[in-house]
């Protein structure tokens, strides 16, 4: 089966979903596109070689005018749930970008939705999609470093040079935390099989900053086991850059692993890398051998990032195994997120609380 789209928010980012990642996956086609902005609408129309009878200013329109079986939601954040509803509510499977909302309350509006009417809803975590935080899942999972002791997490970028008046992202709701930091909070969550259950966020604003919102905001998260995982991350580093999905050193018992992942464009994997670095077993004498650093052979699939996501989002709707980027597995990243915005703003630990 090929899982028929209409394609909503066309964009900036949604931009890019519409002319690399969707036409990338054999599984979908896009019957339609929505956007309000006609020149945005006329430019992807026509890169896309769709006809004038599939373009529409919104998705009340696309859903009137062409049979689909799901709709691709990349519009801006805050629109996510209602235009999510609407699709939902005629019928239609949802895949939509991330952040899912701007709380975890309206987000759960939408998965009640979807589960009474037997819908697929999934949230767009791309960076799960790539080979080096999955491997470091496995090899989390086998013990390969007995108990964890410590993560720790840096994301490192430069993005202030444009004008305010040029750059969307300095409007962005909380862009540090709610557009950037989700990925990694997601990665957390995924990489120890774990929740979260408290976070102490601290944000700050330098006066060089364009952002309306926080762009540097570090934060100390205990999940439920005990173990504490430290995160920086930084719209405003002038050191050097991390890789998108940060640089990640988890500490165990029996040694580190480290890795880094997502360093080039959408669904380059040439940057992804895993070190396992053991420690030296003690010889008969008492004295240690020294620690091994092995770097571990990661391997590839037919879709990374965006397209692997839609690509399990197909398949979801043909029948197959529900995605593991559902909007119910969603709103504990979400919770996780929002408990971070509290604290940066109360000066407090919030408590991570996942709606029912």
């Amino acid at each position: 089966m090929t899982v028929r789209i209409i394609h909503v928010g066309l964009g900036g980012w949604g931009g890019s979903w519409a002319r690399v990642a969707l036409p990338a996956v054999s599984e979908v086609e896009v019957v339609g596109i929505a956007d309000p902005s006609a020149p945005t609408l006329e430019a992807v129309r026509k890169d896309l070689g769709l006809p004038e009878t599939a373009a529409f200013p919104s998705l009340t329109a696309a859903l009137a005018g062409v049979d689909a079986d799901a709709v691709v939601i990349t519009a801006p954040a805050v629109t996510h749930v209602p235009l999510a509803l609407e699709a939902l509510d005629a019928g239609k499977h949802v895949l939509v970008e991330k952040p899912f909302a701007n709380s975890a309350a309206e987000a759960a509006e939408a998965v009640h939705r979807a589960e009474e009417r037997g819908l697929v809803l999934q949230v767009s975590q791309n960076y799960r999609f790539y080979p080096a935080p999955r491997v470091t899942k496995d090899l989390l999972a086998a013990g390969t470093l007995g108990e964890l002791s410590a993560i720790s997490i840096d994301f490192r970028q430069w993005d202030n040079d444009a004008a305010f008046e040029d750059n969307p992202h300095y409007r962005f709701p909380h862009a540090m935390i709610n557009d950037m930091a989700i990925h990694h909070l997601d990665l957390l969550r995924m990489i120890t099989g774990q929740e979260a259950v408290r976070v102490f966020a601290k944000a700050t604003w330098p006066s060089f900053s364009k952002y309306q919102d926080e762009a540097v905001a570090s934060m100390l998260i205990e999940m439920e086991d005990g173990l504490v995982v430290s995160y920086r991350g930084s719209w405003l580093s002038r050191a050097e850059h991390t890789p998108w999905a940060g640089e990640w050193s988890i500490q165990g018992e029996d040694g580190e692993i480290r890795f880094t992942s997502r360093a080039g464009e959408p669904g380059d994997v040439s940057g992804d890398l895993v070190t396992v670095r053991k420690a030296g077993a003690s010889n008969a004498g008492g004295s240690n051998a020294g620690p091994t650093e092995t770097s571990v052979e990661l391997p590839t699939a037919e879709h990374h990032d965006r397209q692997g996501g839609l690509q399990a989002f197909a398949r979801a709707v043909d029948g197959g195994p529900a995605p593991e980027t559902s909007g119910r597995d969603n709103l504990r990243s979400l919770a996780l997120m929002e408990a971070a915005t509290r604290s940066a703003a109360s000066g407090m630990p919030e408590d991570v609380v996942v709606p029912d």
